[in-house]
């Protein structure tokens, strides 16, 4: 390719409006360009990096026999309301009618239509198990689209979804998968590590993130510094082994703490440490109010209360739901006393003694507060975020935490959808089962994102070979010296005629315009043909390592491919 002809509008200074790196990057190296909020048209360089990115993934996934398809993006409402997603599954749904008044979905995933294919297409265990993938463009109404490809409204995907006869056979294919999706990422180039995570809207239980650590990741990983434990700190469970102080019980008292509602305030206010407070939410669970309590210096996590009550919605109560229910303002609620609601308690409130809550009257709270005496727990469970400095779950070392991007995820999701779109086979005996299905995403638009965030430096992109929009950039650095233009064509075809994907700067622009676009760009490896190329000689640049060596351009050929291939080890 030539740039001359190339559509790669690059840009000097760093767009207003991008605040990520790769966001960045991608606008001023001409990768993509906005066409509204969280919509992006892919440039040449894109999607060259992206088709890439697709043939590792479809490499790897036909290696294990699954198989591709391609489903529509657009899904009658039908098959949503038949699953009960339609309404379930928010305002990031983007509906639409037809001319004829039928409601459609532009798909966010395809669950509903691969069940319904194969429930339509397999009725048999002979013919189980089964993997089936695409690689689609995907639609989300994101609420505040940002960071570039990182949160979109549309996006490449592909998802896999696997049906089979029983949990055996999932586990296998589970396993198989979540092999694939190391190799996937390990050739593109990516530092990732797989997550214990939460199913979301998917649904289903086993579950695995693949994320790519940056310092702008949107997720918090939970991981121990001296294990392979990791998990989504949504996820990550907390084993602190809490024990009651040994300390004599005083007598409950009340006492006006003003204006003082939060827990800082509370605690200056009453000059105690956080920990000494406990912390009381009024929830509504599935409709039936709940009272949450929490140690002062702990966050209520709503995946935990949901999975350990097995709830399906959870709110916190407004302002006025509280005043209606317990009597009193946000802020001077309590468990003492209180009456119509479940107490519900995170184990760290065993850690308290002689503590301070609301005491469900304005302006008070109580000190000396003590559980057993006090007021009494229905449930205990774990219910709050993990913190750094906590023991890993898994025994073995201390929990720190690290950013990072959701490039892939794993699901078990059993019959969730086989049992309510009928998706059933007949077993050895002629009975009819429900199918299990696992499904498999990997965020293709994101991996190109999260790669340029782990590959970069001040001046530009640092491609890894394997997703490299090209491999070679030829720059002509005076395109009006003849011998110059005349070398750098020789070049240019020597290097395609070996097998290599080569970018000729062909443009008439000085030799800095090019070097600064060439790094910014970022290539492996840049040959500038310049003042010595009369006398043959080029100078090749490695971009990840800065080496420059001067070569004739008889020996460039061996030259480069050895560079590609120390880099691509």
């Amino acid at each position: 390719m030539k740039q001359s002809f190339f559509l790669v509008p690059t840009m000097r200074e760093v767009p207003a409006d991008a605040d990520v790196v790769s966001h960045q990057l991608m606008l001023r190296a001409g990768m993509i360009r906005q066409v509204a909020a969280g919509i992006y048209t892919y440039l040449p360089l894109a999607r060259r990096v992206i088709r890439k990115i697709e043939s590792i993934v479809r490499e790897e996934l036909d290696q294990t026999g699954a198989q591709e398809i391609t489903m529509p993006t657009l899904h009658p409402a039908e098959l949503w309301q038949e699953s009960g997603r339609w309404e379930k599954y928010g305002d990031e749904l983007m509906r639409l009618t037809d001319r004829h008044n039928r409601q459609f979905a532009l798909g966010p995933t395809h669950e509903e239509v691969i069940t319904s294919l194969i429930r339509d297409s397999i009725n048999s265990y002979k013919k189980l198990p089964l993997n089936v993938y695409q690689i689609q463009s995907k639609f989300r109404d994101e609420r505040r689209p940002r960071f570039g490809l990182l949160r979109g409204r549309e996006f490449i995907m592909k998802d896999a979804y696997s049906f089979h006869t029983g949990g055996e056979s999932l586990d296998e294919m589970y396993k198989v998968m979540y092999d694939a999706y190391s190799r996937i990422f390990r050739r593109a180039g990516l530092n990732v590590r797989p997550v214990i995570a939460d199913s979301g809207a998917i649904g289903g239980k086993d579950t695995h993130e693949f994320m790519a650590l940056a310092d702008v990741g949107e997720d918090t990983i939970a991981y121990s510094d001296q294990s392979d434990y990791a998990a989504n700190i949504e996820m990550a469970a907390v084993k602190v082994n809490y024990t009651r102080p040994d300390e004599p019980l005083l007598e409950r008292e009340l006492v006006d703490t003003g204006d003082a509602k939060t827990i800082r305030a509370v605690a200056e206010r009453l000059s105690v440490q956080e920990e000494k407070i406990i912390k009381s939410l009024l929830v509504s669970i599935d409709d039936e109010w709940a009272l949450i309590l929490l140690r002062g210096d702990h966050e209520l996590n709503d995946i935990k209360l949901k999975h350990a009550l097995g709830a399906s919605d959870i709110r916190l109560a407004t302002e006025e739901e509280v005043l209606e229910v317990i009597g009193t303002e946000v802020g001077t609620i309590g468990p003492v006393d209180v009456k119509g609601v479940k107490v519900i308690a995170d184990h760290g409130i065993k850690s308290i003694v002689n503590g301070v809550c609301g005491a469900n009257e304005s302006n008070k709270h109580f000190i000396h507060v003590n559980e057993g005496r006090d007021f009494t727990v229905d449930t205990y469970a774990d219910l709050r975020f993990i913190q750094e400095g906590d023991p890993s779950p898994d025994g073995k070392g201390t929990i720190r935490f690290a950013q990072g991007i959701e490039v892939g995820q794993v699901f078990k999701l059993g019959t969730v959808y086989s049992e309510k779109l009928g998706a059933t086979f007949l077993d050895e005996n002629g009975k009819s089962q429900p199918m299990l299905m696992g499904c498999y995403g990997i965020g293709v638009s994101r991996m190109v994102a999260a790669v340029i965030e782990q590959h970069h430096d001040e001046d530009g992109i640092v491609w890894p070979t394997s997703v490299a929009p090209f491999d070679v950039h030829v720059l002509a650095l005076n395109v009006k010296k003849e011998e110059q233009m005349k070398l750098a064509d020789s070049v240019y075809h020597s290097l395609q005629q070996a097998g290599l994907d080569v970018l000729l700067d062909d443009r008439p622009e000085r030799a800095g315009v090019k070097f600064k676009d060439a790094d910014l760009i970022g290539l492996p490896l840049r040959v500038a043909v310049g003042k010595r190329a009369d006398e043959g000689y080029v100078e090749v640049k490695v971009r990840k390592t800065g080496e420059v060596i001067e070569v004739h351009a008889d020996e460039l050929v061996p030259t480069i491919q050895a560079k590609l291939q120390q880099l691509a080890e």
